[in-house]
């Protein structure tokens, strides 16, 4: 099964979907999640501000993070290999990486 790791910026609650102006980009990477998961692709959205252990714990990222930034962030990992930074990835993106 394929796994798609995406790190996030600081978010208000799990999803960023909230508030009186959601974010497009964020009800767009919703649709995309439920089409990932219907292929069978393990999806699981990490926020900087909820979780900073998995941050620290993925070497990939931390690299990213030293060397760019956190505006690198959002960054999207597919099995472990970086498909996406500095934007969400889209669904095309991510089943062009082999699914």
């Amino acid at each position: 099964m394929r796994k798609l790791e995406i790190f996030e910026p600081p978010m208000c609650c799990p999803t960023g979907v909230c508030g009186p102006a959601p974010d497009p980009a964020l009800a767009r990477l919703q649709e995309d999640i439920l089409r990932w998961k219907r292929v069978g692709v393990v999806v699981e959205r990490i926020a900087i501000n909820q979780v900073p252990q998995r941050f620290m714990a993925n070497p990939t990222v931390v690299e990213l993070l030293t060397r760019e930034g956190q505006e690198v962030l959002p960054v999207a990992l597919l099995d472990g290999k970086v498909v996406c930074k500095g934007k969400y990835p889209t669904y095309d993106q991510v089943t062009r990486e082999g699914m």
